[in-house]
């Protein structure tokens, strides 16, 4: 049943790559540990019971509350998948309640430090060197996804009219304006990857490995790490990151929220609300720094 659902994932709800792949992943965890905990050869035999047995060895493995809660989530979606299939008649999913956690705001880097790395980082003036600031750049002056920086194209870069297109979850484009800043930086870009490829195509991919093939998540994940460690202190490095990063400079500068909202290819508001907490944090530190009555 683990195809079907995958299959379900992919052509019905139309979900990311990534997103498939978590839930896979999350799926053949839970298949592996009734196995071997009590020798359940089918997913669709297990009750509540092992279903809670496996949250609590998630728990008792040190696992974050966020990705317990994730892994549970997607066993309900499994289990309803297969309630709608008729596979079983009683979702075992049903009573189990998610772990309650605090709220924790989404991180991001201080203008300053985000500053000084694009400015003073010393990337190396070969291809792989000039990529790698590209990647920063683009992550950090658009904000897009890590699978959508991944996937971009030269040809959906429009630079005359400074933006681009962007391929979001759910299939769907979006346009993103950029900034005659990060459209130097393309040019400039676009050069060094003309002298080590000889000949541009307009359906090459915007960030490759020096094989010239399409670069991979892992990939970028290493270049942004490398890239923050060397600037930023005390956070977790991650492409994800610097889109945090992007919506919260724009809402502390005043941006409209639904235009972030647009910007970042949400869905509903309240995926974008999390970062106005960040926001407001620093109008409570300037109004207790700056009032006389604070």
């Amino acid at each position: 049943m683990l195809f079907s659902f995958i299959s379900y994932l992919e052509h019905e709800k139309r979900v990311s790559p990534h997103t498939v792949l978590a839930y896979r992943k999350d799926l053949e965890q839970f298949f592996l540990f009734i196995n071997t905990a009590f020798g359940l050869e089918n997913a669709e035999d297990a009750g509540h019971a092992e279903i809670r047995a496996w949250m609590v060895d998630l728990i008792e493995e040190g696992l974050e509350v966020a990705t317990v809660n994730r892994k549970m989530a997607t066993l309900r979606s499994f289990y309803k998948f297969l309630l709608h299939s008729e596979i079983i008649n009683q979702d075992p999913t049903f009573k189990i309640r998610s772990l309650k956690k605090g709220r924790n705001l989404p991180a991001f880097i201080q203008e300053k430090e985000i500053y000084r790395l694009l400015e003073q980082a010393n990337f190396d003036n070969d291809f792989e060197g000039q990529r790698d600031r590209m990647v920063m750049q683009t992550l950090y002056l658009t904000g897009i996804r890590l699978s959508e920086l991944i996937g971009l194209r030269w040809s959906a870069l429009d630079l005359s009219q400074l933006q681009i297109k962007v391929l979001g979850k759910g299939k769907k484009y979006r346009i993103i304006p950029i900034s005659s800043e990060l459209r130097i930086a393309i040019l400039s870009y676009k050069k060094v990857f003309e002298e080590c490829f000889s000949i541009q195509n307009e359906n090459d991919f915007f960030i490759v490995r020096l094989n010239r093939e399409q670069a991979y998540p892992m990939m970028i994940y290493r270049i942004v790490k490398k890239c923050l460690n060397l600037f930023v202190r005390n956070t977790k490095s991650s492409p994800h990151l610097m889109r945090h990063t992007f919506a919260t400079h724009l809402l502390n500068k005043g941006a409209d929220l639904n235009a972030v909202k647009d910007l970042l290819g949400h869905a509903s508001l309240a995926a974008t609300q999390v970062y106005t907490h960040n926001s407001i944090e620093k109008l409570k530190a300037v109004y207790e720094q700056a009032h006389p009555k604070a």
